[in-house]
């Protein structure tokens, strides 16, 4: 019984870290989807989270009744052949988009933050990435059960702390400051691009468990854990809008305020959460890229990687401000279809 809740944990802190990149960890995710809407963001958290939950788990059981090593399956399932094909081409660009983005993500934050190379924070990203997918889907359940519950745990201290300081304010009364796209539709654009690509991740986990009740339970605990970080970060957010409204690393900006050991200490756990995110889209891409090329799997995720690096330039605000967005709108088919279809037989 123990093992069965430890494997449950362990499926809900990979959902959790699956979701959590560079652009959620570093508030540019929080910043561009939910804090410039004021008041009306809670409402948004609130529903992704429900959605994040519901659908994160469909996602996980059909995975394990159709048996699917990637998300290839997965999509001939939901649009059929055809369009499951165009579909598999599209979810392939969008992890590779991520994968740059979390490079660039992290090139971002030693050189903000920690006034470093941002060659060094890519390359010391690919290294530890390169490594860990070698391992395959236990590399990606091991890194997650370790860096996930500290980050958790680390933003409760930074609320506990903000509340200790005084900083709440009437977070309920606050104002849009942007109106454009409408609240809504900047949340379902999250929903979508979120779940559009925890596919190359929880597909093949939900083929590898199979025990429906590990993954439901696994899944609302992602879920929930998804939904009270995206809370906190909110919060956060909120408190320093006009500060960090310009930062490529709004939450680094927030924690300098607290001290010197305290942001290296949350950098560390950014930078963890990146390389969460970026071995799952590599593992990803790389399960998927197999069926079409037939090369080595260590050359297969080296060229990824070198192709990656040499897109990282474009700017990581950049890139979770128009970027993201895009593959969200892109994402809607998929969501739609995942919740009207029928969920397969074994």
């Amino acid at each position: 019984m123990r093992g069965k809740w430890r494997l449950t944990f362990q499926v809900g802190f990979t959902y959790i870290g699956t979701v959590i990149g560079a652009g959620f960890a570093s508030g540019q995710e929080m910043l561009q989807f939910f804090s410039v809407y004021g008041k009306y963001s809670y409402l948004g958290i609130m529903i992704s989270t429900f959605f994040f939950a519901w659908l994160g788990v469909r996602m996980m059981v059909i995975g394990a009744r159709l048996g699917a090593d990637s998300y290839q399956e997965f999509n001939r399932f939901l649009f059929g052949k055809r369009l499951g094909e165009w579909m598999n081409h599209l979810v392939t660009i969008m992890l590779f988009g991520v994968t740059v983005a979390m490079l660039a993500g992290t090139g971002a934050l030693f050189e903000e933050q920690l006034g470093l190379s941002f060659h060094l924070g890519v390359w010391l990203s690919i290294i530890f990435a390169y490594w860990f997918n070698l391992r395959g889907l236990d590399g990606i359940l091991s890194v997650n059960t370790f860096v996930v519950p500290f980050m958790l745990g680390f933003m409760l201290f930074v609320v506990w702390m903000g509340l200790q300081q005084g900083e709440v304010g009437p977070l309920w009364e606050k104002l849009p400051i942007r109106a454009e796209p409408h609240w809504l539709i900047a949340t379902i654009s999250y929903i979508a691009f979120n779940l559009v690509l925890s596919q190359s991740v929880l597909v093949p986990l939900g083929a590898s468990i199979r025990d429906e009740v590990i993954l439901r339970w696994g899944g609302w605990i992602g879920a929930i854990g998804l939904g009270i970080m995206m809370l906190i970060g909110n919060m956060v957010i909120q408190w320093h809008l006009e500060e960090v409204l310009l930062a490529k690393i709004p939450m680094g900006w927030v924690i300098a305020e607290i001290g010197k050991g305290i942001q290296l200490l949350f950098l560390l756990l950014v930078w963890g959460e990146i390389l969460t995110t970026l071995i799952g889209d590599v593992y990803g891409l790389a399960a998927s890229l197999r069926k079409w090329v037939s090369i080595r799997t260590t050359w297969l995720i080296t060229g990824i990687f070198l192709l990656a690096y040499l897109l990282s330039f474009v700017g990581f605000s950049n890139l979770v401000r128009y970027l993201y967005p895009l593959f969200g709108y892109c994402g809607l088919g998929m969501v739609f279809l995942l919740v009207v279809r029928r969920m397969p037989s074994y």
